[in-house]
């Protein structure tokens, strides 16, 4: 992914964080429901929409719920256009999806390459147990930042991905046991994560109306939407939403700021609960 329009924007950072608000209501209202905090802080996960960062907090915290919880995270992942953009109409005005943003600034190759090393070294000072994943994430990003290692960057976005997919899928797939998988508490946890994931929507656009209150007007809030992790499909259901509003709205590179920082906002979500109750 590129790193650029959150290099170019580093208050999309907030936006990012702010779309992780679903992990928290999420991991409240199982704790309510009588889930154990392991439990519940793996489904709170699934608001993060980030299915390798879901799988990885399940199988250290709760792997009993691994199954459900991969099926819930991609679900919704993929239903992020009927999910988003109802709450996306609901809590910003047309005046607001019809703001138009101005150009992001250039975006040196120089930044590009130390931004993965920068955050890497923070992340991983700072979380420890989030040290896989941020790893894996930046070091492909520096692959293909750095111009100079074309071979294993093309591999690791095709050949390398694919591979890594289809036995993910296997493995996951594996594990739905009847015995397991079927379940009444297994409903339970597919709407959890849809709360889980219209809170992290509806944090991310908060956000966003908040800075558009703040810089006057200049952002458009419909870019806090793109704050879950989904990438890049969330950004462009910003992108589509703010055409509706407006033909001449082009939002795209300036959702896709808050969409990467909710990549890195998950993955330390997910550390942190990790480090919290593993």
């Amino acid at each position: 992914m590129d790193f650029g329009p959150l290099i170019a924007r580093p208050s999309s950072l907030i936006m990012g964080a702010g779309a992780q608000f679903g992990i928290a209501i999420a991991f409240i209202i199982a704790i309510i429901l009588g889930f154990d905090p392991k439990e519940a802080a793996s489904i709170s996960i699934i608001g993060g929409a980030d299915g390798p960062t879901a799988i990885y907090l399940t199988t250290k915290l709760a792997p009993d719920l691994l199954a459900s919880i991969a099926i819930a995270a991609y679900s919704y992942m993929a239903l992020i256009p009927l999910i988003q953009p109802p709450l996306m109409r609901l809590i910003t005005t047309k005046k607001e999806r019809s703001i138009e943003m101005k150009q992001l600034r250039n975006v040196s190759k120089l930044e590009k390459i130390c931004f993965p090393i920068i955050v890497s070294i923070l992340c991983i000072l700072l979380l420890p147990s989030v040290a896989p994943l941020i790893g894996m994430l930046m070091l492909g990003n520096l692959f293909r930042e750095s111009g100079v290692v074309e071979r294993l960057s093309e591999t690791a976005q095709n050949a390398l991905i694919n591979i890594v997919t289809i036995f993910l899928g296997v493995t996951v797939g594996a594990t739905a046991v009847g015995t397991e998988f079927l379940k009444p508490r297994t409903l339970g946890i597919i709407l959890l994560g849809l709360v889980a994931f219209s809170f992290s929507t509806i944090g991310g656009l908060l956000i966003g109306k908040f800075m558009c209150w703040v810089t006057k007007g200049k952002i458009n809030p419909l870019i806090g939407s793109a704050g879950v992790s989904a990438v890049p499909m969330a950004a462009r259901v910003s992108q589509v939403e703010g055409q509706k509003a407006n033909p001449g709205n082009y939002l795209l590179m300036f959702a896709m700021g808050p969409n990467v920082a909710g990549v890195i906002g998950s993955a330390v979500a997910a550390g942190v609960l990790l480090s919290l109750f593993g």
